[in-house]
């Protein structure tokens, strides 16, 4: 149970309304109601003065394990003589704060992503147009063109993702989970993910359909208009246009999310799993490098797309064995 479930329910026990409690604590009704929403939490003093009030002990108020109420507020020696590690405390507004920015970002990350995959669609398609012949244009200047507006794009997403990466390497000691959340700043991030959980789901449900309609696209149109080489390039820019929405949701939702379990240093922010993030994230780069590479090299955008579901699929392996490496050396 949460603070600000345990402070209505002990008020509630005492039959006081929100006025009430607010003379007692000698704050306006307002802070109360706020205690009791948790968009807000107590200081250390009215904490205090509700354990007296109350008869409970701070414990109990802090601690979202414990259930039962004790009056007893004695610390134990032993709990003294512990040498605790002296890490970042981190307070509500701080939380608030990195919430707003991260969040902020999330939706222009993932645009950048998808323009990523975007790319290039202008040069499939004049590639495409090209072998239809009287066009009215050459090959090299078609070539050409395609590959500036390919660049531009690429060199456009990639400013976006360094600049955000900037604006949040103040942040950096949240990835490395070397912070402490204040008092009952933990059960406000909880229910705040538990609210954009349905919305979390929603989008990558969706991120995940777009991806899977888009490769069937291209299987359904070489299978029924197999000869039209034309018709064929479109179907594979079409294909990139739903993949890069479905990409977008995903990492949309996911660069959100994973906001709530950084802070509660859960999912793949344990501090075990440190070294599973950072092998991922050289592989996603490996992977990124590999498709840009066969690309430019031969000239076959429009085939070269298969790297990303099948290092989508292989990213799966590649997990498993880092995480049976650590069991292994534990």
């Amino acid at each position: 149970m949460i603070l600000a479930d345990k402070i209505i329910t002990l008020r509630k026990q005492k039959g006081w309304s929100q006025e009430e409690l607010a003379h007692q604590l000698d704050v306006s009704r307002q802070a109360v109601s706020k205690w009791e929403s948790a968009s807000a939490i107590p200081d250390l003093e009215r904490i205090l003065k509700m354990s007296q009030i109350f008869e409970v002990s701070t414990d109990y108020l802090l601690k979202e394990e414990l259930e039962e109420p004790s009056a007893d507020v004695s610390v134990r020696s032993e709990d003294q003589d512990e040498p605790k590690e002296q890490r970042r405390s981190v307070s509500l507004a701080e939380v608030n704060t990195f919430i707003e920015d991260k969040w902020r970002l999330a939706l222009p990350n993932a645009l950048a992503v998808a323009a990523y995959i975007l790319c290039p669609e202008v040069l499939i398609f004049l590639g495409g147009w090209l072998e239809r012949g009287n066009v009215g244009i050459t090959e090299d200047a078609a070539m050409g063109m395609g590959l500036i507006v390919l660049l531009i794009i690429a060199a456009g997403a990639t400013v976006v993702i360094i600049q955000n990466g900037c604006r949040m390497e103040k942040y950096e000691f949240l990835k490395q989970g070397d912070f402490q959340l204040q008092y009952g700043v933990e059960s406000i991030v909880r229910k705040r993910r538990e609210e954009m959980e349905q919305s979390y789901q929603n989008r990558v449900t969706a991120g995940i359909f777009l991806c899977i309609m888009s490769v069937l696209l291209v299987f359904v149109v070489m299978g029924f208009y197999g000869e039209d080489d034309f018709l064929g390039v479109l179907s594979v820019n079409f294909m990139l246009l739903l993949t890069a929405a479905g990409v977008m949701l995903i990492v949309w939702a996911g660069e959100q999310w994973e906001t709530c379990q950084m802070l509660l240093k859960e999912g793949e922010f344990k501090p075990e799993n440190q070294r599973l993030r950072t092998v991922l994230k050289i592989y996603w780069c490996v992977v990124t490098a590999l498709y840009l590479g066969l690309s430019f090299l031969t000239n076959d955008w429009h085939r070269t797309w298969i790297v990303w579901p099948c290092a989508g699929v292989l990213s799966a392996a590649v997990k498993g064995i880092a995480k049976k490496q650590k069991h292994s050396r534990d």
